[in-house]
């Protein structure tokens, strides 16, 4: 269904809004930041923004509550991540409880760990730290030579299994770590792909520009899987556990010689049932017919039973995707898409939070944020 609803509009940034989170622990409630190296703080409920926060003079790239205690927020900009106390501070003054600066590049984003043990930062040099927050140290590298050969875009750590992070770059890769050993569990990508596919659904290349994946609440109604907005246009829904074990099904297994033609045969194979067990949205689907800048798991209504996309179309797509899980389809996923919204100006990101409306909130090109009621 195509709609163009009139959005309402915050404001309180002076530059382009970057990105924006919502609370889990209070609905309605809603950070964003901007070009402007400023975090402004939104109530739903209300028109004005509650406050800003002056974190320094680049733009700020990324942000990220801590899990169970969302009065602490992280907050990257620069080669740098920045911690801070939302109960310690005003427009007047804000104290930085933390500091890490160990990235060597600019960092695109950061996560925090579901037990708030570890934070990482993916930056562009395709490197990812990993913090001990408790220990106030780093803990791991997790290398660009054994992972990501081109810009790291994103990182999010696996909820259901506590030592693994997932990023994604613009190499195209998709890469499983074990953060603990520092090397990779799996990479997909989907470079190689499209090549076997035949060809690409639209000139760009399949860079990952950002990644999703399920809170630990939702993953009674849901896969453990991982949502990836793709440079051609395309959100792939990647089911974790069945590419890992293909990963070690595949592993097991050491190649004699002369058997290297073999070996790429078995690959191909390998990749091709994988990609039968995912759920692939492209513009054959209702989707988009630009890159796909950002994804995100809907938290209002029924948490999880949405995944939201944003794109350099100036699009926004809201998909039911758990019709696909109820049906236990392997194909067909043209009647999943619940909500085309005509957005404006390009897409930079979103996040949802229930309200006495279902919020939708996007930061696009501009300094003003806009925000949809989703029925």
């Amino acid at each position: 269904m195509a709609t163009d609803p009139k959005p309402r509009r915050l404001r309180g940034h002076k530059a382009t809004a970057t990105c924006c989170i919502a609370s889990v622990a209070t609905p309605g409630l809603v950070a964003t930041a901007a070009e402007d190296g400023c975090v402004c703080w939104f109530d739903m409920r209300c028109k004005e923004v509650i406050d800003t926060m002056e974190v320094g003079n680049e733009a700020v790239t990324s942000l990220c509550f801590r899990p169970g205690n969302e009065n602490v927020v992280y907050v990257s900009s620069g080669k740098e991540v920045k911690s801070f106390d939302v109960r310690l501070g005003s427009s007047c003054s804000w104290k930085v409880l933390e500091s890490f600066e160990y990235n060597k590049e600019e960092i695109n984003q950061i996560a925090c760990s579901s037990k708030a043990s570890f934070l990482a930062a993916a930056d562009d040099g395709g490197d990812i730290k990993i913090v001990d927050i408790r220990q106030q140290r780093i803990y791991k590298t997790l290398r660009a030579d054994t992972g990501h050969t081109s810009i790291c875009s994103s990182v999010q750590f696996l909820p259901w299994r506590p030592w693994e992070v997932i990023t994604g770059g613009l190499d195209s890769k998709l890469v499983m770590w074990d953060f603990s050993k520092g090397r990779p569990n799996k990479i997909i990508n989907f470079g190689l792909s499209d090549v076997n596919n035949g060809g690409e659904q639209c000139l760009n290349p399949a860079f990952v520009h950002a990644i999703a994946v399920p809170e630990i609440d939702m993953l009674d109604k849901s896969d453990k899987v991982c949502v990836v907005a793709r440079g051609d246009g395309a959100v792939d829904v990647i089911n974790i556990e069945a590419e890992l074990d293909s990963g070690r099904l595949k592993g097991s297994t050491k190649p004699r010689k002369g058997s290297q033609s073999r070996s790429k045969n078995t690959d191909l194979e390998i990749q091709d049932q994988n990609r039968r067990n995912r759920l692939h949205l492209d513009y054959s689907s209702g989707g988009h017919t630009a890159a796909v800048s950002c994804v995100a798991f809907s938290l209002f209504g029924e948490r999880g039973r949405f995944i939201i996309s944003g794109g350099n179309d100036k699009l926004v797509k809201v998909w039911d995707w758990t019709r696909y899980l109820d049906a236990e389809q392997t194909s067909g996923s043209g009647d999943l898409l619940h909500l085309n919204i005509n957005h404006s100006k390009k897409v930079n990101w979103l996040c949802t939070t229930p309200g006495d409306l279902e919020n939708l909130v996007v930061c696009d090109t501009t300094k003003v944020v806009k925000v949809y009621s989703v029925a």
